[in-house]
């Protein structure tokens, strides 16, 4: 029987480096410049859907920041990137739709990283993961 996570180790470091970058790449150019400077970000952020600022720049906040964080870790990682992707989708769709493909690059980068990771999962370099604990399909 092979065991869920019988990948190669490469895979694993693999997972694990698109998670540190696109997790530090979020953070640094888009999540912590919304905290440190919140006031100021509260008269810039767009608000695609007229819910206000407070409401457009939180969910970013959790999106850019918190999420991220979670995903660094390896714990809930798909459910982390939710967010992030709907952030990024709304940015790309609704708030620069004009953006030829050269200008919103980093934004698609961003998409096509925590797409990724949501369709894999962690890997099995995370929080949590055990070498000995083997999950068995079939019985037995």
């Amino acid at each position: 029987m092979k065991s869920l996570h019988s990948q190669p180790p490469r895979i694993n470091a693999g997972l694990f480096f698109l998670r540190l970058t696109g997790c530090l790449l979020l953070l640094y150019v888009h999540g912590l410049p919304k905290v440190f400077h919140f006031s100021e970000e509260l008269t810039r952020i767009e608000d695609p859907f007229g819910l206000g600022p407070y409401m457009s720049l939180l969910p970013a906040i959790f999106a850019e920041v918190i999420c991220p964080v979670f995903i660094l870790l390896g714990v809930f990682t798909r459910l982390a990137c939710l967010p992030i992707i709907g952030v990024l989708l709304v940015a790309m769709l609704f708030v620069h739709p004009g953006w030829s493909i050269a200008e919103g690059q980093f934004g698609w980068l961003l998409l096509i990283i925590f797409t990724t990771l949501a369709i894999t999962g962690p890997g099995r370099w995370r929080i949590g993961s055990s070498r000995h604990k083997e999950v068995r399909y079939g019985a037995g």
